[in-house]
Order: structure tokens, then C-alpha cells, then sequence
């Protein structure tokens, strides 16, 4: 018998959007439907909480914290997002092929930004395409035609000789570069901690930041206008102290600017949301942080002082919309969570899903 033979009947409270809530939906052929089958041979039910899966905005399949992993590693990333209700993942920059995910109906679903261009040693070692400004153009062409979308570029990192981070690149070839990620249909977003690269990426047409410590007063306003959203990656930002310690008698600059960008981590995101930038949950899995945190990223988002609803959404349907993937709706993959009681009440419940559903499928 196939994955798709019978009928999957999911009952109680099926959260199709914040307010948007049905008492059931049925799963026939691996998909969505809110119409009551006719007939079906074999019906299985399941009953609790629903939310579509969750979506982990940027994670990195096939890439560990030294480059990147074999197939069987890269499968063990997946299934543990897939574990923890994470079923769609903007996949924010690998250097490995993990297109044959695309044929496992078990596994999540991926929107690649191909490999992260970086400038030349100004990135993790065995990550990046290492390039000079005068090829930009030429790598994100490369990489617009090798995702489904997006483009990654690496906006800042430590400058050794500034012993801070700076921005990598210049005005002039970042906007040429974006301009030709959007002539191929790409959007682009960028690995930015600092200050310093934020208004010209912006300006120059950017449509997302990672991580976003750099935000400022001066910057928010302009992040807003222009529609950029970003992907805070609190969880990560958490590893900042360990990060400065460790390179403090090398880099006392940068150590104390890392410190310092973690201090003000909550009060930077909630600034942006309360400017209303476009905020959505990411973990950055996969260099030195393990898979399966999607949980601990709304709760942090909660913890700087967004409202649980809204924490939940950046995971779930905002979150879908954005990236322009399907929720709950007629037709639709039927890729959904099942919690036994109301994640808006308490985005705590998130890290006990009680069915995980992928492609009609009970697969946890």
C-alpha cells in the first residue's frame, strides 16, 4: 500500500491561519481538503491542535561546523527538523547538493539559496564561495540559477586588519549584484552582524537580513520603508559571549562589539516589530548549532517582547506566505503538526508536537 492510499481524518481545532480555525480536515491523496470524502476504504484519525508545518527560515541542510557532511549526515539534519515539526526550511546558504531531498516524501520541504558568497577569507572555512568584488555579478547569477529563489551573500565579518567586523563588499557592485539576483527572479538576503553594511544593502535593494544585531535607530526606519525583512537567529546571537571570549586577546575590538550586539539582541527585535519590519523565525542550524530548535527561536522571539501570536506566525502562517509556500488550504500538501493543546496560548506546546504530518503522511 502506498503513502497515499486511504484517508487521513484530523480533528479539533485546525489553525488554517491566527484567527481562521476549522474543526476538521480530511487528507486524500497526500492533500488538503475541507469537504468530507464520499468514501474511503481506510480512514485513520488523529485529533489535538493543528498548525501547518512549521517553518525554520533559515537552517542549513548538509552543512556542519566544518564544511560540508556526507548524505547520511545530511538526512539525520533533516529528519530531526522534520521531528520537531519543522516542515519547511529556507535553507540560508550549503555548499552541499541536497536536491535528492526533493524526491523523499518524508522529509521537509527546501527553498535553497544555493552556496554563500563571501569575500576572500572573510567567512567559516570550506562554507563560502571566496570571491572579489569584481565577480559578485557574476556569483550571483551562478547561485540565482542554482536555488529555488534566493541568493546569499555573506554582508559582513571580521576584517583581521581592522581587528572589527566591516562590511565586505562595495555600494556599486552590491547593487549591480541584487539587480541581477531580481532579473533572474531571485530575492537576495545576507549574513549581516554589524552596522556598517546595513544602508547599502538596503538601498541598494536587498529584500532580507540575517541576524540584524547591527540595527540601529538610524537604520529601522529605512528597513521599514523599503520592506526588508529579517530572520533574527536569537539562538545563535546567544553563542555571541562564548564568541568573544574566545577571541578576546586576539580581537578586543570585535569582542567587545560582539558583546555589546548581544546585550541589546531583544531590544533590537523588538524595535524592528514594533516598526513593523517584517520579523520570521530561523535557528541557523547546522554550522555550530544542531538541528530541531525552531521551538527555542519563538520562545526567544517571545522573550524580546513579541506577542505570542505573532511569534507564532513568524513560524507558521506568515512565514508560509512569505516564502510563498501553502498553509492549511484546499489542495494543498497536507504537511501539519498536531499539539495537544493551543500553541497560541502557550507557543511553549511547540516543542511537544504529538503528530507530524508530511505529505498526508503521520511520519512522527
Amino acid at each position: 500500500m502506498s503513502d497515499h492510499d486511504g484517508v487521513l481524518h484530523v480533528k479539533g481545532r485546525v489553525l488554517a491561519g491566527p484567527h481562521e480555525v476549522h474543526d476538521e480536515l480530511w487528507v486524500v491523496g497526500g492533500r488538503v481538503t475541507y469537504e468530507r470524502p464520499a468514501a474511503a476504504r481506510e480512514v485513520t484519525t488523529v485529533t489535538g491542535w493543528v498548525l501547518p508545518g512549521l517553518v525554520d527560515a533559515h537552517c542549513h541542510v548538509g552543512l556542519d561546523a566544518h564544511g560540508p557532511v556526507d548524505a547520511a549526515t545530511a538526512e539525520q539534519q533533516a529528519l530531526t527538523d522534520r521531528d520537531a515539526g519543522t516542515l519547511l526550511i529556507r535553507d540560508a546558504g550549503s555548499p552541499s547538493d541536497t536536491r535528492w531531498i526533493d524526491d523523499r516524501e518524508d522529509l521537509p520541504k527546501i527553498v535553497r539559496a544555493g552556496r554563500h558568497i563571501a569575500r576572500t577569507r572573510r567567512y567559516i572555512r570550506n562554507y563560502a564561495h571566496e570571491i572579489e568584488p569584481p565577480q559578485l555579478v557574476e556569483y550571483v547569477g551562478r547561485e540565482a540559477r542554482r536555488g529555488d529563489g534566493w541568493v546569499k551573500l555573506v554582508g559582513d565579518w571580521i576584517d583581521r586588519e581592522a581587528g572589527d567586523l566591516t562590511a565586505c563588499w562595495p555600494r556599486a557592485e552590491v547593487e549591480a549584484a541584487i539587480a541581477e539576483a531580481h532579473r533572474l527572479g531571485a530575492r537576495v538576503t545576507a549574513h549581516c552582524f554589524a552596522e556598517d553594511s546595513l544602508r547599502d544593502l538596503v538601498e541598494a535593494g536587498i529584500d532580507c537580513i540575517e541576524h540584524a544585531t547591527g540595527l540601529t535607530e538610524d537604520t529601522i526606519p529605512l528597513f521599514a520603508e523599503r520592506g526588508v525583512a529579517i530572520v533574527p537567529t536569537l539562538v545563535n546571537i546567544a553563542t555571541f559571549p562564548k564568541l568573544a571570549a574566545g577571541g578576546e586577546s586576539k580581537f578586543p575590538r570585535w569582542s567587545t562589539h560582539m558583546r555589546r550586539l548581544h546585550e541589546r539582541r531583544y531590544d533590537t527585535v523588538r524595535a524592528a516589530w514594533d516598526a513593523g519590519i517584517g520579523v520570521y523565525v530561523g535557528t541557523d542550524a547546522g554550522g555550530s548549532l544542531p538541528h530541531g530548535l525552531v521551538a527555542d527561536e519563538v520562545q526567544e522571539l517571545v522573550k524580546a517582547g513579541i506577542p505570542p501570536l505573532d511569534a507564532l506566525s513568524a513560524t507558521a502562517w506568515a512565514a508560509r506566505e512569505w516564502l510563498g509556500r501553502p498553509g492549511l488550504t484546499e489542495g494543498a500538501p497536507a504537511d501539519l503538526v498536531v499539539y495537544g493543546s493551543d500553541p497560541r496560548e502557550d507557543v511553549r506546546v511547540l516543542a511537544q508536537p504529538e503528530r507530524v504530518v508530511v505529505n498526508g503522511t503521520v511520519r512522527a
